[in-house]
């Protein structure tokens, strides 16, 4: 996120951090990294760095209360997994004095804070070769501890988020938008490719409809581990923001190991499809299925469109979030080969 939240100033966010943390801190620097949420890189007065999230409630289709026990779900899931399970990858949030890992900032932002991981963070893209043989172990560590965090961790219902408003939208295509400057390019945009979008939603469906009928093999899964998620440190891969944290089919893990997700973000595909799902059945002795990668294909697109779609038809200024917004829906619409 590029452009600060509205409405929050770093005094709220020191005065949490010493009330919920007891860290008094010395000085909190702004980055500009992710998507959909606000982060900080703090330092408190023993020089000790911690890496500091706040999330927006109003962001999702779910009312703050409820986006705020699901973030606090999944947390807790990350927690557990950790400690419980022991699986030192995952890294998990610090508690607050009182045991609590999510704290009501304002009515609108929750916050929670991490430790800054000793390592390399990576980029959003496809993994590299030489690390597919790790990322592969450790999201069948991952899959495996499902027994652990049954109870803990949400479980997905299939349902594309975002879906009842980009319908909306496909359905006012005929009357201009007026949210704010990229509004209109948004809509014309839409006009053009709504037919495509249709049979996205068509196929998605289709493959719904299919992959309910594994749910017996459904695993925790973390739900994003592509690069940009992952922190390369001297004792091995490290996953970070846990907030996507559910029981799902595991190919919503695997298929950003694919092909599928290289060819969407229109790099070069390294033909290492059948070692990658051949070492994870190896592995762990789950049946991959081509249903379950399609499947997240669709669904990491449409939620796209769906959320910049969104984000485009309401108010919206010129700043740069609402610019990438158009710039990453042009991208998904224009490139298509499908």
């Amino acid at each position: 996120m590029r452009d600060r939240p509205t409405g929050l100033d770093e005094d709220q966010l020191t005065a949490a951090l010493f009330q919920g943390w007891d860290m008094r801190v010395e000085s909190a620097k702004y980055l500009p990294v992710g998507a959909g949420s606000y982060h900080w890189s703090v330092t408190d007065q023993n020089g000790i760095v911690r890496f500091v999230k706040v999330d927006d409630l109003r962001a999702g289709e779910a009312s703050p209360r409820d986006f705020c026990n699901g973030l606090r779900q999944s947390l807790t899931t990350a927690l557990s997994l950790h400690r419980d399970a022991g699986l030192g990858f995952v890294v998990t949030a610090i508690p607050a004095t009182d045991g609590t890992l999510l704290r009501r900032l304002t009515p609108r932002y929750a916050l929670s804070v991490f430790p800054l991981v000793d390592g390399t963070a990576g980029e959003f893209g496809p993994h590299r070769r030489d690390e597919l043989g790790e990322m592969v172990a450790v999201l069948a560590d991952l899959h495996g501890a499902t027994p652990v965090v049954a109870h803990l961790a949400s479980r997905t219902d299939l349902r594309l988020p975002g879906r009842k408003r980009l319908r909306g939208a496909l359905r006012s295509l005929d009357h201009p938008w007026t949210g704010g400057p990229h509004a209109e390019p948004a809509r014309k945009l839409l006009i053009r490719h709504q037919a495509r979008v249709r049979r996205w939603l068509a196929d998605f469906d289709r493959l719904v409809d299919v992959t309910r009928t594994t749910v017996p093999g459904w695993v925790v899964t973390h739900g994003e581990p592509h690069p940009g998620n992952v922190m390369h440190t001297s004792d091995g891969m490290r996953l970070i923001d846990w907030t996507t944290v559910q029981i799902a089919p595991p190919e919503r893990d695997l298929w950003m190991l694919t092909a599928a997700f290289t060819n969407m973000i229109g790099t070069d595909a390294l033909d290492v499809d059948d070692d990658v799902l051949a070492g994870y059945a190896e592995a762990t002795g789950r049946t991959v299925r081509p249903a379950g990668i399609a499947l997240y294909h669709r669904w990491w697109v449409l939620a796209d469109v769906a959320a910049f779609t969104d984000d485009l038809r309401r108010p919206h200024g010129d700043g740069e979030d609402a610019a990438a917004a158009l710039a990453y829906l042009t991208g998904y619409l224009e490139t298509a080969t499908d």
